[in-house]
């Protein structure tokens, strides 16, 4: 058995993942639909890889999932968009005992893996941990760390907790399927809006109501407005402080960077805007029709130079119980969406079939199934993660 299964190695994401991990001398399986393809892969890694097992396997074939599964102590698995091929995949390790992890940003999936087969996870001791990447790892480890600084710190628990992203990098031809997935799953029916719009949606009934983060404000001089990714990220945080019970009064929101006076204004308030209108415009025939041949399609990404110039720095505040502030930050080099994530979706898969965790089975997340554990390995992958009181 193989520590770790790599499926989806022959796409964009999954190849600098597989690049990754032969870079720092790991041995992996590629898994795939594609054996020629799979070989190809194997080949462009060079000697480091020559040995690396292939597993074909279909997410359509439930027999070549159940074996993938069985073939592994973790699999981490690029292939999306996920309501449309990812759960016979985390079924399969959810039953097997099999630790999984993957890079949704899809409410809908997630909710749906968590009604279905945590219960199964649980019974069989599988850590299934959707969104590993740039979903939602530097979110969530960043309100871990604060919650057990400022518990250490005897400052009681984390209240109103805001997350600015600065970041610099492409757009996921994943991440926009994605979203073509989500309406459409909504147009066939649209009881399915009332989830997405919930706050708590990942964590049902788990109070206070959050605030949604469309406005637009100043936060230490900056004007910042709508994060992307806010509307799945907070989820996940959500339910990490559902899980763990880091604090019964956080209010968590994520805001984006946008500049100081009246430009930074001007942008965030655009910005706003636009992510008003993303999800109608891509439910509108004509305008879908214009987006669908603008957007970058699925299994693409950007060339070498920019993944390389690519940044994030995410800053986190927290005002605690007891009225101390501190604040974390997560950052790290490279595209976040593409090397940063293919840095961290890997270390989520060695973390999982490696490390000794405190963590039982079960749909959990990043910070509540890795934890420290993850924050050490990307703190040694040349991440910055750290706490400081203010």
């Amino acid at each position: 058995m193989t520590d770790v299964v790599l499926f989806g190695a022959t796409g964009f994401v999954g190849k600098l993942t597989a690049a990754y991990l032969a870079a720092q001398g790991h041995h992996v399986g590629l898994a795939g639909r594609s054996k020629d393809k799979l070989e190809a892969v194997r080949r462009d890694l060079g000697p480091a890889a020559a040995d690396w097992p292939l597993i074909v396997a279909d997410s359509s074939d439930v027999a070549s999932i159940k074996a993938l599964a069985g073939s592994a102590k973790a699999v981490a698995t690029t292939v999306g968009p996920y309501a449309k091929y990812g759960l016979p995949l985390l079924e399969a390790c959810a039953r097997a005992g099999t630790h999984y992890a993957d890079l949704t940003g899809e409410v809908l999936f997630h909710r749906e893996a968590i009604d279905r087969f945590h219960d199964v996870a649980v019974a069989s001791g599988a850590r299934v941990v959707p969104s590993c990447g740039f979903d939602s790892i530097p979110s969530d480890l960043a309100v871990l760390l604060l919650a057990e600084q400022v518990r250490a710190d005897g400052e009681g628990e984390l209240g109103e907790t805001v997350l600015v992203a600065s970041l610099k990098g492409g757009v996921s031809g994943g991440t926009v399927d994605s979203l073509r997935t989500q309406v459409d799953a909504v147009k066939a029916d649209p009881s399915l809006a009332a989830l997405i719009a919930d706050t708590q949606s990942l964590s049902p009934g788990a109070p206070p109501e959050q605030p949604d983060g469309f406005s637009v404000s100043q936060h230490d001089g900056t004007w910042t407005g709508p994060f992307v990714m806010a509307p799945y990220n907070t989820r996940v945080v959500r339910r990490s402080n559902a899980l763990a019970g880091w604090s019964s009064g956080l209010r968590y929101t994520e805001r984006m960077a946008f500049g100081r006076g009246l430009p930074g204004r001007l942008l965030a308030t655009a910005a706003a805007g636009s992510l008003r209108l993303s999800e109608p415009a891509m439910g509108f025939g004509p305008s879908r029709f214009v987006l669908d041949a603008l957007l970058p399609k699925p299994g693409k990404g950007p060339g070498e130079r920019v993944r390389a110039n690519g940044w994030f720095r995410m800053e986190v505040d927290t005002l605690t119980s007891t009225g101390a502030r501190y604040r974390a930050v997560v950052s790290a080099k490279g595209d976040p969406g593409y090397a940063a994530t293919a840095v961290m979706l890997a270390e989520s898969a060695l973390c999982l079939a490696g490390d000794v965790l405190a963590s039982g089975g079960g749909l959990l997340t990043p910070a509540t199934a890795m934890g420290v554990a993850l924050a050490d390995r990307l703190r040694k992958a040349g991440f910055t993660l750290e706490v400081t009181r203010c």
